[in-house]
């Protein structure tokens, strides 16, 4: 059974998407567009406390996403609730990626860009591989995954890729508006922000001022945008 949604943001961990995609998200929202999250991994990984153990982490890591995602609007989270650190360009992952495509037939998918060079987590540059390849050409081939369209999945074609942490974006999204909210929603994941230094805020602030530069608005963020027509 399909259920069709504007956007699937599809992010290696908890907190990814709010620092790429989170000033966009509820622009669309606002405009009555239906946005869904994938979460690849649990982060089991992402702390620096000695007395954190994985299992907790985990599930304080899913209730700060979840808040994160109900204060921009997301519809629905998806958790793939791979362990960190662990993300492999699998069959079995690209075809986990290509159900959900065909589930929930995105127009836009926004994902971390995995061309970035030299030092990237190896969780981004593989989760967005895979998310490229599940796009095009398996979630649009009919052949690929005869098994997924007997139970009713059929192939689906997304008509644009936003990727982020891009080196060379081409697209920048307004978020003078919305970047209050992309903050609050940055703050739920307390388990990885709670130790920064207050200046990490004029930081970011700082950021998509710079990214900004060149454009009509104040805050942006940036993406390397791919238009599929074929």
């Amino acid at each position: 059974m399909t259920k069709t949604c504007y956007a699937m943001v599809i992010t290696p961990h908890p907190d990814d998407a709010e620092y790429g995609v989170a000033g966009t998200v509820p622009r669309w929202v606002r405009e009555s567009k239906q946005v869904i999250y994938v979460v690849c991994t649990n982060g089991n990984k992402g702390s620096n406390d000695p007395e954190m153990k994985p299992e907790t982490l985990a599930k304080i890591r899913e209730k700060e996403q979840l808040a994160a995602a109900k204060l921009l609007g997301v519809s629905e989270v998806i958790f793939l609730r791979h362990e960190d650190q662990t993300l492999e360009d699998t069959p079995e992952f690209r075809k986990e990626i290509v159900r959900l495509l065909r589930m929930h037939q995105p127009e836009i998918v926004a994902t971390s860009d995995p061309y970035r060079r030299y030092i990237w987590h190896r969780d981004h540059r593989i989760a967005g591989q895979v998310v490229l390849d599940a796009i095009f050409p398996y979630a649009r081939d009919h052949l690929a995954y005869p098994d997924l369209v007997e139970l009713g999945l059929k192939p689906h074609k997304v008509k644009e890729v936003l990727l982020w942490g891009a080196e060379q974006p081409n697209y920048f999204t307004d978020i003078t508006d919305t970047f209050e909210v992309k903050m609050a929603a940055l703050r739920c994941h307390h388990s990885q922000i709670d130790h920064f230094p207050p200046e990490w805020l004029d930081f970011i602030r700082k950021r998509h001022e710079t990214l900004a530069e060149g454009q009509s608005f104040s805050l942006a963020e940036a993406f390397h945008r791919v238009e599929i027509w074929w």
